[in-house]
């Protein structure tokens, strides 16, 4: 017998007729002779709307943080009740669990909570009789009680904890494509599938935009060993498996391209090149929860210097406000915004081992006539700063010369 945890993100459950395809899937898995967990995100749009309705409240405010929460929350604890119903239709006990109920403990950090704990004794017993255990993804709920959020994506991370903490054989995640791909095949038209991939090039494909994974489930995966099997809700594809490096049979020297359209560009300039100026400008970031990603400092003859830097798009506006409040008090800096950017990246096991690749990709964008605005590379990964308008020339040609090419050489 396996205990396995299975996700289902939200167009998996987008209507009536989903929601039973699901529970169909889940009781075929517990029917095989497993113990079975299933943890659901709410309706496909549904958290946009109750968004919406927040925002049409508050008006030009910001919604509270702990009634956001307590609003949002409420899309997945629909789910989980009309698929507890349809499981226990088919003639499997079945109970929903709420965050809260399932002992989901998380900071108080409202609308992007960390997990701090899962009392699991309670998922457990209800598995020893039997029972398919349907918990809300997203959702927890902090020391004094009130339901918090995990943001966005956040129901892969529940998902993974979960599987974690019970010690669960594999967590399934199940989502509207079969499997993780070399590129989004909606943009390279020779994308494929890869069967297997490492946990580190999963992590940084997620965090520089493949939208298969959230970052953080795959990191809690990596933390605690959890074998993750990407797959398709609407078909049997064997998908994707993510598994330690050591694992990872065929290694390409690129095995992924992706690329973020979700990010802004500030620049910072004419400012005194001595110390503390990057802490005077990066401190109220960081104080004001913006993560800076990529950072580019150019010297200049005359004693200045030019800091450049990229955040998330949805911040832009917020990070503008408080660079040029900066730029203010250093009285000669001029901070200028960019937010029609994108981030395009290639990911890969192999570039430990081979020289030569950042050139290829480099040449790859030249020959394509795209600009490079900031380039920023770790020891799998390279990526550059280009115009958003560039972004899908720059997938295509740089799949088709680093990994199609690679393919039939």
């Amino acid at each position: 017998m396996a205990l396995i945890v299975q996700k289902f993100g939200g167009t998996s459950v987008g209507d009536i007729e989903r929601i039973r395809n699901v529970a169909r899937r889940v009781v075929a898995t517990k029917e095989e002779g497993n113990q079975v967990v299933v943890c659901v995100s709410a309706m496909a749009g549904e958290t946009n709307n109750l968004d919406a309705l927040a925002r049409e409240m508050c008006g030009e405010a910001h919604p509270e943080p702990r009634e956001f929460d307590a609003l949002v929350s409420t899309g997945e604890q629909k789910t989980i009740a009309l698929l507890a119903m349809a499981i226990k239709l088919l003639g499997h006990e079945a109970r929903s669990f709420t965050g809260a109920q399932m002992g989901m403990k998380t900071d108080s950090s409202h609308t992007r909570a960390r997990i701090q704990s899962i009392d699991s004794e309670g998922l457990r017993s209800h598995l020893d009789r039997g029972s398919i255990c349907v918990i809300a993804g997203f959702q927890g709920v902090d020391s004094e009680g009130s339901i918090t959020t995990l943001g966005r994506g956040g129901s892969d991370t529940s998902a993974v904890a979960v599987a974690a903490a019970l010690e669960a054989d594999v967590c399934e995640i199940y989502t509207d494509v079969d499997g993780v791909y070399t590129a989004d095949p909606r943009v390279a038209e020779h994308a494929r599938k890869l069967d297997r991939i490492s946990f580190e090039e999963m992590l940084e494909l997620a965090s520089l935009g493949a939208k298969v994974l959230q970052t953080r489930s795959v990191k809690f995966a990596m933390r605690y060993g959890v074998p993750i099997h990407v797959r398709s809700s609407f078909g049997s594809d064997e998908g994707t498996w993510m598994v330690p490096e050591e694992d990872v049979m065929e290694r390409l020297v690129v095995s992924g391209v992706t690329c973020n359209v979700n990010e802004a560009k500030i620049r910072v300039s004419n400012v005194p090149d001595q110390p503390g100026i990057a802490v005077r400008l990066f401190t109220p970031l960081g104080e004001a929860g913006i993560v800076v990603d990529m950072i580019v400092q150019n010297f200049a003859s005359d004693g200045t210097t030019d800091m450049t830097f990229t955040v998330p798009r949805s911040d832009f506006s917020r990070a503008l406000d408080i660079a040029m409040k900066v730029g203010e008090e250093l009285q000669s800096a001029l901070v200028e915004g960019d937010d029609a950017i994108a981030k395009v990246s290639i990911v890969g096991l192999g570039m430990k081992d081979h020289a030569g690749v950042a050139t290829k990709m480099f040449q790859v964008l030249a020959d394509e006539n795209i600009n490079i605005q900031m380039i920023g590379t770790s020891e799998i990964k390279i990526s550059v700063v280009i115009e958003e308008d560039s972004a899908d020339a720059a997938v295509r040609a740089l799949h088709a010369a680093l990994v199609d090419d690679a393919a039939s050489g």
